[in-house]
């Protein structure tokens, strides 16, 4: 099959934001389908798509985005958007399957969950009339059903990372003894990918899956051991309902509860692959699928790595950061603790920072340099996470102002407590102290 025209829907999402990149290395022309364009500004690729702004449910909007395209991604749900959500699902799916019979679409490809036999949980019960909506659309469609997706800022993989890291023992809901077949999002993004080549007689559903078979305990234990921390003592209760685990995830983690209730509900039926049939169109990769405890470790990688910490704007005080990576959805900003202070300084920006990378200030390495805008420096002392200060400077009303944020990557409990106990400090002490050095240096 030749490249084709894609069009992504949810593309300022976690899965549609992370899975445009492939499609465009993977020589495919895309097209996002957006509610406001302005979301995608500051994403890398946003040059190199083009852009429909239409929601979901209008039929008119919808029908001009889809025009001239081969395959179209469905990746709207409404998972923690409160009452009504499966008639907002209903619709919004109903309403792009027409519109893509009528635009001449050659295929439907869809995320959904994977889902057991026998009763389910009524968000994965949506994703199942979804799913049925899309393959009754006349439109050749693939059904990807995936469980947990194991991806630095996935919710799943964000709520099994801070309940094994805030707590060294635990009292746990019996859904920990679960089995469930988790997925690492790289394998996600090339199915996903792999689905735009789908021969036109295919129209089915698949399920994907990782190729280990865990509990949600064992999910903990196993991240307890990649990130280097002790062993977790786990011990299952039967009295938690959804409602209550819900509102004891939101409260241990970032995620909040009505984004935890419903992966907390799917979690109480296993969710294993009951066939591998994809493999026959999207071959496994000669290394297999990535294994649990290699997802996680890429996953952590990718949060440890000092690029993380520039893709953060703006944090809530006290120390608790609202925006998201820019293919993170809203509630990720749990990542990172932050303190930012700014002053005017009596030096042009030119001469600001006149350091290199790899140079040492005190405790602390140049890490990257923008020429009179950013310096951002990593700390090499013993803590219990890593801490960045990025530094900036603008000019405004003919002076210089100087600007600093203080970042920290908490690992476990003790980073959390460690950031918690230092708070007087991080507001008076070293915002002052390094502008000092920085201004007479210059």
């Amino acid at each position: 099959m030749a490249m084709a025209r894609c069009l992504v829907t949810g593309a300022t999402g976690y899965i549609g934001g992370r899975l445009v990149p492939e499609l465009l290395g993977a020589g495919h022309a895309v097209r996002c389908m957006v509610r406001s364009a302005a979301r995608l500004r500051e994403r890398p690729w946003c040059g190199r798509v083009e852009v429909g702004v239409a929601d979901a449910t209008d039929p008119l909007r919808t029908g001009q985005a889809l025009e001239g395209v081969d395959v179209a991604y469905y990746l709207v749900h409404t998972m923690g958007s409160g009452r009504g959500f499966a008639a907002r699902d209903r619709a919004a799916a109903s309403t792009f399957a027409a519109a893509a019979r009528r635009a001449g679409v050659r295929r439907i490809v869809y995320l959904g969950g994977l889902t057991p036999g026998g009763e389910v949980s009524p968000h994965l019960r949506s994703r199942e009339e979804v799913a049925r909506i899309l393959l009754g659309s006349g439109v050749p469609t693939a059904v990807l059903r995936a469980a947990v997706i194991i991806g630095s800022g996935s919710a799943s993989f964000e709520m099994l990372r801070y309940l094994t890291e805030r707590l060294p023992a635990m009292t746990t809901p019996s859904w920990v003894r679960t089995r469930t077949q988790p997925i690492a999002i790289r394998d996600v993004l090339r199915y996903l990918v792999g689905c735009a080549r789908l021969p036109p007689d295919v129209h089915r559903a698949f399920d994907i899956g990782g190729p280990d078979v865990l509990t949600y305990a064992g999910m903990m234990r196993g991240y307890a051991a990649v990130a280097g921390l002790p062993r977790r003592l786990i011990i299952p209760v039967p009295v938690l309902t959804p409602r209550l685990s819900s509102l004891w995830v939101g409260l241990v983690t970032p995620v909040p509860a009505r984004v935890a209730r419903p992966l907390v509900e799917s979690l109480r039926n296993e969710t294993v692959c009951r066939e591998h049939d994809i493999a026959r169109y999207v071959p496994d990769p000669p290394d297999g699928l990535v294994a649990f405890e290699q997802a996680v470790d890429l996953a952590l990688r990718r949060i440890k790595d000092a690029d993380v910490a520039t893709r953060w704007t703006s944090a809530r005080a006290p120390g608790a950061p609202s925006d998201p990576l820019p293919t993170d959805p809203d509630w990720a900003g749990g990542v990172l603790y932050a303190n930012e202070r700014s002053r005017a300084v009596p030096a042009p920006p030119a001469a600001l920072w006149r350091l290199r990378v790899g140079d040492t200030l005190g405790s602390w390495r140049v890490e990257e340099i923008v020429p009179g805008r950013l310096l951002r420096l990593r700390a090499e002392t013993r803590l219990p996470g890593l801490a960045w200060l990025e530094l900036t400077c603008r000019e405004e009303q003919g002076r210089t102002v100087y600007g600093q944020r203080a970042i920290f990557h908490p690992r476990g409990l003790l980073g959390h407590l460690y950031w918690w106990a230092g708070a007087p400090f991080h507001r008076r002490r070293v915002p002052g102290d390094i502008a000092r050095r920085l201004t007479r240096a210059s």
